[in-house]
């Protein structure tokens, strides 16, 4: 079906819910009670929920009914193995360590590894890995490739690590750096993937200097997939046989299954070592439940059991990357900066080429975000200064880009909302010049972009 321009769904809508039309001065009211903080808007009021992908894409009829099997014994339950099986059958790590979602998996990470005088270096951090591997009072180091930090440039795997500036870091460094991360894809860079050739490189410095691999694989069937499309030799190999040499790479994983999962909740912690391990499970009881369901009722791991078997199925991949490509590449023909290439599971606008009469510490990626709910109820979500311009000792930067993430729910949307979309960040760019900028009223020590309140400039 390659041949054809129109992008048709692998299924069919079986049930469907409501959602709410509102005017401009409703949405003007809702920011104002929000504190301009999208975060605190009430779902209701949101007509295109684009504010994350992580646990709001529609479960599949087997889903729905593998909930059915959910058994719900304290421990050893049926629902555990099969999720295990599931899970092994794509990273077969030695032990595997349900959690509620994939900040638990850091908490519990970090929690073990992490400390003062730590340092953990990534491709880039997104915001709960760094405010878990800082609230341990280690360091989070991001050593992304320098195309990875220009939303123009035109990289297939921008999300690669710097494998030489890991080197240089880990020969500094190495005594302080208990584990190093990459993540796939890389959420913070727009959703950009990480080259096999990459990863094989970073675990040859990683095996130089006697330091475990870990994974953030939040998204690792979209990488896998850009994989098999960019990456030179890869096109004949099934998405599965790439996620398990994914895998194979590395000593250990993060998961959120909110993500490639395809399940509304759960993730998993695994990894190769039996001591980390222990010591792992020891703080998982004392903090997230039994080792066999880890926060999570049987029901959960079965959906994340049946999701984890249609994630890599190579029709949904398709229609999800292609999905995709066609917000973009709309938004893009409209002359609207965004990151390119475009990433898998979310369009990220540049909002400080957009806006480039507001200085980062005014928020322009907060100002865009808001003009975007205000003019048509689409929530976005901004991955720039405010996410990531706050540091531990409290004082603040801008961030190495201003973003806005239109992050497509999996399954849940068709083709007119989002030419809807198309149209009301169209008409927001055409308008750039009338937006100015926002300043933080309150905000907590970490994770701020949460719940903070703002106030409009001007």
């Amino acid at each position: 079906m390659d041949r054809w321009k129109t992008i048709v769904e692998p299924f069919r809508i079986h049930s469907v819910e409501p959602v709410r039309m509102t005017t401009v001065e409703e949405r003007v009211a809702a920011l104002e009670a929000a504190g301009y903080n999208l975060f605190n808007l009430h779902a209701d009021d949101v007509l295109i929920d684009l504010l994350t992908d992580s646990g709001t894409g529609a479960m599949s009829r087997d889903q729905w009914a593998a909930i059915q099997h959910g058994d719900e014994s304290y421990a050893g339950s049926p629902s555990w193995f099969a999720f295990l099986e599931s899970v092994q059958a794509l990273f077969p790590f030695r032990h595997v360590i349900p959690t509620h979602q994939g900040r638990a998996a850091e908490k519990i990470l970090f929690s073990v590894i992490g400390g003062p005088g730590k340092s953990i270096p990534n491709n880039t951090h997104f915001d709960t890995t760094r405010a878990n591997v800082e609230f341990s009072g280690a360091e989070a180091v991001d050593l992304v490739i320098p195309e990875g930090r220009d939303p123009a440039a035109i990289h297939p795997f921008k999300g690669n690590m710097d494998v030489e500036a890991l080197d240089a870091f880990l020969r500094e460094r190495a005594g302080s750096v208990p584990v190093v991360f990459v993540t796939i894809t890389n959420n913070s860079g727009g959703g950009q993937p990480v080259s096999l050739e990459n990863l094989r490189a970073v675990r040859a410095v990683c095996d130089g200097h006697g330091i475990p691999l870990f994974l953030d694989g939040c998204r690792f069937a979209e990488n896998a997939w850009f994989i098999k499309l960019r990456e030179p030799g890869q096109g004949d190999r099934s998405i599965p046989d790439i996620v398990r040499e994914i895998a194979s790479l590395a000593d250990g994983m993060t998961m959120s299954a909110k993500k490639d999962g395809l399940a509304n909740i759960g993730g998993w912690l695994a990894m190769n070592d039996d001591a980390l391990a222990e010591r792992c499970r020891n703080l998982l009881i004392l903090t997230e439940g039994f080792v066999t369901y880890g926060g999570l009722a049987g029901r959960d791991l079965e959906a994340i059991a049946q999701g984890l078997r249609e994630v890599v199925d190579e029709d949904y991949l398709r229609y999800r990357i292609r999905s995709t490509a066609y917000l973009g590449d709309a938004l893009d023909a409209a002359g609207v900066p965004l990151v390119k290439p475009f990433g898998g599971h979310a369009i990220y606008l540049d909002a400080r080429a957009l806006l480039p009469h507001i200085p980062p510490l005014e928020y322009p990626g907060q100002a865009l975000a808001v003009a975007l709910y205000r003019e048509g109820g689409i929530r976005g979500c901004e991955i720039g200064t405010v996410m990531f311009g706050q540091h531990p000792d409290g004082t603040e930067s801008a961030a190495a880009m201003d973003l806005v993430r239109l992050a497509i729910p999996r399954r849940t949307y068709t083709q007119s909302h989002i030419d809807y979309v198309v149209e009301v960040v169209s008409y927001v760019a055409s308008r750039a010049s009338d937006l100015r900028g926002m300043r933080i009223v309150q905000a907590p020590p970490a994770l701020r972009h949460f719940t903070a309140t703002f106030e409009p400039l001007g």
